[in-house]
């Protein structure tokens, strides 16, 4: 995807056309007996390009057991693949025929925007906008400060819990600064668990 954002997952690009066509002359102009240069091929029909992952190489991130992808910039995706494992997938879809892991996290900021990036992530994977054999786990909020949420994101986090698990991870300062912590927070830990579990036995929302 670049994720989704909740764009559709690998928007196809089209090769572009004539964008306008000459008018045609009021008379005939008159027969020509011979060419007077090489001949000019005709326009050629707008076809969509192969699929991304036709004749590329396998990817790099293949091997990993679940793909982290960002709904958006700073979404904390690229630290929790770091702690936890996992192939950084950035702001894209996984593509299992390349053989990327399939079992995705979709990971955003509690923040309006970060959720609202989320559904519309979601709402994409709803609609098929993504590479066969794609799979979600669970939607992963990080905290984008300490403390609680105000009201109107609680209501925002419910949505989000109405259509897919949902796992909150809380601020970690250590994070900001590339540091280690001596033990995981409890939300993190559940959040291990469940990357640990077989496909199909994730754990409750959280």
């Amino acid at each position: 995807m670049s994720v989704p954002s909740a764009t559709s997952a690998g928007s196809q690009m089209w090769v572009r056309g004539p964008t306008a066509q000459q008018a045609a002359p009021a008379q005939a102009a008159p027969a020509r007996t011979a060419p007077t240069g090489p001949s000019r091929p005709a326009a050629r029909t707008a076809l969509p390009r192969p699929p991304a992952s036709a004749g590329r190489a396998p990817s790099a991130s293949r091997g990993h057991q679940v793909a982290w992808v960002t709904a958006h910039g700073g979404s904390g995706a690229s630290t929790l693949a770091r702690v936890l494992g996992g192939a950084d997938i950035g702001r894209r879809w996984p593509d299992p025929a390349r053989g990327e892991p399939g079992r995705v996290l979709l990971v955003a900021r509690t923040h309006n925007a970060g959720m609202r990036a989320a559904s519309q992530a979601l709402n994409a994977l709803r609609k098929g906008e993504h590479p066969a054999g794609v799979q979600l786990l669970a939607v992963v909020l990080v905290a984008d400060a300490p403390g609680r949420l105000p009201r109107p994101l609680g209501r925002r986090v419910r949505v989000l819990r109405s259509a897919a698990e949902v796992h909150r991870i809380p601020w970690v300062p250590a994070w900001r600064l590339d540091q280690e912590v001596d033990q995981l927070p409890r939300a993190v830990r559940a959040l291990a668990r469940s990357i640990a579990a077989p496909a199909g036995h994730a754990g409750r929302p959280r």
